[in-house]
């Protein structure tokens, strides 16, 4: 299971030197980095590292108050079952607050205050306190945050503009059995350093993780509550990734601690503080993974890659060419192994740019070029309150968009017309219409669009059969005019 916890790393130093020593002699150059080749150089200190990075990774407090009611005798269901259910409430059983706190870590990014920490470590707070590593501590508030990658972003209030900061690596540049530095805030002892390695790449199917953007960075952390928001460091002091989860089936560490890559890190913070919101590049493609058998009848020779089955039109992949049938290999010449990476692949190239993409089409190569942009207002949203006798009455539908999509996060492929408002008391709201739901058919009428909506409730009718979409299930009810 996963926990939104976070994450330190362990590697002794016995381990180092086995490894070290396990290398011939003449292959102490691996791919223009230096393979110690001594035990004095294994003995060397990681403190150089620790301290340039560890001032600009700070210590976060949250706190929310909560609503709790207090347990009486009114509570059991035998004197609920005669006395009713209400009872309670007069004899004293009030709804009580009470303040929760919960502890994280955060990382400085910019000298004036801006800090990245994980979006479950702010989550509902009210109020949010951020503690330096030399101590002072500074009000915060939240700047932007984006669920789907588990982050947030944190302006100190007050605070100089002087700040120490980590600077971000490129992680695409991070190799397996690379060593790493986390450092946090675990049980909130206070700051902490633990070292590892990098264990694994690209971690995409993580069960619980609750995103379709997840492609961690793995490592055998010993990760702990509190870490979360901290810094996994490379060893030349540059930000490798925000520490955010561990597989654990204790709640405890088992080795196994995950990290979101500093490319993510970086689209998001530019996203949020050039336009106060973060919209997400969007190419109008959507597919499936690729395999073994889908890739053995197609002529692959390896499983890998997304087949696509839809493209959206007037989309950016409509106008590189992509059709029904590719399947994308590689984006701007990173391999793409399933859906979740394409979209992580896609969401930390900036608007705007133009990328190479590598596509398999009926048994041969093809490069296309691929210009990144926002999701598209196609068609116009037309938002419109539903008036007149009928049982929509009061019912606020908009035309469904991939922009619309992204601002609601919800599935930006999604076509047709959206109930987005139902006014309160209002025959819609009576019949129990709710926002989210799709209007497909009125009186055998489909409706497409707004206007479609707009010139069937436009006419009288002495009965309305109507058909809604509500989370994939479509339901028909038919009312008296």
């Amino acid at each position: 299971m996963m926990s939104t916890l976070a994450r330190p790393i362990v590697l002794t130093a016995a381990l180092a030197l086995s490894l070290v020593l396990s290398v011939p002699q003449g292959q102490a150059q691996v791919a223009g980095r230096e393979v110690p080749d001594s035990r004095d150089q294994v003995m060397l200190s990681y403190a150089p590292v620790v301290e340039q990075a560890a001032p600009a990774v700070v210590n976060i407090f949250t706190a929310k108050t909560v609503q709790r009611r207090r347990t009486t005798l009114f509570d059991d269901p035998f004197f609920q079952r005669f006395l009713g259910p209400n009872l309670g409430d007069q004899f004293g059983r009030q709804p009580r607050e009470r303040v929760q706190n919960s502890l994280g870590s955060g990382v400085i990014v910019r000298a004036d205050g801006l800090i990245v920490t994980n979006n479950h470590v702010i989550e509902g707070a009210d109020e949010i306190k951020v503690v330096l590593h030399d101590r002072r501590e500074f009000e915060a508030k939240i700047i932007g945050k984006d669920d789907r990658t588990d982050l947030a972003i944190l302006r100190l209030e007050g605070a100089p503009t002087d700040l120490p900061v980590l600077d971000l690596a490129d992680s695409d540049s991070v190799k397996v059995g690379d060593l790493v530095l986390a450092i946090g805030n675990p049980f909130g002892v206070g700051q902490t350093v633990t070292s590892g390695i990098v264990s694994a790449l690209a971690r995409t199917q993580m069960a619980n993780a609750g995103s379709d953007l997840n492609f961690f960075i793995q490592t055998d952390a010993a990760i702990n509550p509190g870490n979360s928001g901290g810094a996994l460091v490379g060893l030349d002091g540059r930000l490798v990734g925000i520490n955010t989860a561990i597989y654990s089936k204790t709640g405890g560490s088992l080795g196994i601690g995950f990290a979101i890559p500093s490319n993510m890190v970086r689209a998001v913070v530019n996203g949020v503080v050039k336009g106060g919101r973060l919209v997400r590049p969007w190419i109008g493609a959507a597919g499936r993974p690729v395999t073994a058998d889908i890739a053995s009848s197609l002529g692959l020779d390896r499983p890998g890659g997304v087949i696509i089955e839809d493209v959206y039109p007037a989309s950016a992949a409509d106008r590189a060419g992509i059709k029904r049938g590719d399947i994308i290999l590689a984006v701007n010449g990173h391999e793409v192994r399933d859906t979740t990476a394409l979209k992580f692949r896609v969401a930390t190239i900036p608007l705007g740019e133009t990328v190479p993409l590598r596509v398999w089409r009926r048994g041969k190569l093809e490069a296309l070029k691929l210009e990144i942009e926002a999701p598209v207002e196609f068609p116009a949203r037309n938002q419109s309150e539903l008036a007149g006798r009928h049982p929509l009455t009061g019912a606020v539908i908009v035309n469904m968009s991939p922009a619309l999509g992204d601002e609601l996060g919800i599935d930006t492929f999604k076509r047709g017309v959206m109930v987005l408002q139902v006014r309160r008391g209002a025959p819609a709201d009576k019949i129990g219409l709710r926002p989210g739901d799709f209007l497909k058919r009125v009186n055998g009428n489909d409706i497409g669009l707004v206007r479609d909506a707009l010139t069937v409730f436009s006419k009288q009718a002495p009965s309305w059969e109507i058909t809604i979409e509500r989370q994939g299930r479509e339901i028909t009810e038919r009312f008296e005019g």
